[in-house]
């Protein structure tokens, strides 16, 4: 695993986030020491699965990355005769995420498509996982892109949907970012590489209140919203259709 050392030096002007082939390269590493409980939330999807895909349908990892929760959800597609499909809108993630699938012996059981999640027709779904990925849409733009899921989605299917949140409550706020920033300290990030991604992700990654993301999956057309995991400021919630 290469070590993500992309704001270790302090950079005159530091440009917005983007999933690059940089940021694919050192992606597993940095996503580990980012996020507090990956770990578990990746877990995690393949137990929801286990619950939830149902024979002969779909199932969707919007936003896949380099296939991590797609992979997690893999066996138990391939066990009920179930095709996933993974999508991702960046080039040098999608060309990773080829040769994991490839190298996990999975390529063939998965529909790789590259682009933008706005775009996907969601159909005869019975488990969505969006990971870090709805934080990345704009607000205006986030509850049709979840009506379109609830659609697209067989009855009694889950969408497993992971967030970083923020809080109304100013001081929770800090105290959490505070956390946050000493779980990066931890895990080998500097204050400049805090200081810096931080600014890069300013205007990229919008975050909203648990509250903002349930009444929204509740709009979408989901009938049971509810907390599956936290750490921290980050969550996972499941929505049931």
């Amino acid at each position: 695993m290469q070590r993500d050392q992309i704001y270790s030096s302090e950079c005159d002007l530091v440009e917005e986030f983007r999933f690059d082939h940089s940021v694919a390269k050192v992606f597993p590493d940095m996503i580990q020491r980012s996020v507090p409980g990956y770990g578990t939330v990746i877990s995690l999807v393949a137990v929801v699965a286990d619950n939830y895909l149902q024979n002969g349908t779909r199932g969707y990892d919007l936003g896949a990355s380099l296939g991590a929760s797609t992979l997690a959800m893999a066996a138990t597609a391939q066990q009920r005769g179930c095709r996933v499909v993974a999508v991702d809108n960046s080039t040098a993630m999608v060309e990773r995420c080829r040769e994991n699938l490839a190298n996990a012996g999975r390529a063939a059981a998965v529909e790789l498509c590259c682009e933008d999640i706005r775009d996907t027709v969601v159909e005869n779904a019975s488990f969505v996982v969006m990971n870090f990925t709805l934080q990345f849409i704009p607000v205006a733009e986030r509850e049709e892109v979840l009506t379109g899921i609830a659609r697209g989605m067989r009855h009694g299917g889950a969408l497993m949907l992971s967030e970083k949140i923020c809080f109304e409550d100013p001081q929770q706020q800090q105290r959490m970012e505070e956390l946050h920033h000493s779980f990066k300290r931890a895990n080998g990030y500097s204050d400049l590489e805090i200081s810096q991604k931080r600014t890069a992700l300013e205007e990229v990654l919008i975050t909203e209140t648990l509250d903002q993301h349930v009444e929204r999956l509740r709009r979408a057309g989901f009938s049971t919203v509810e907390v599956l995991f936290q750490a921290l400021n980050f969550v996972s919630i499941l929505a049931v259709r």
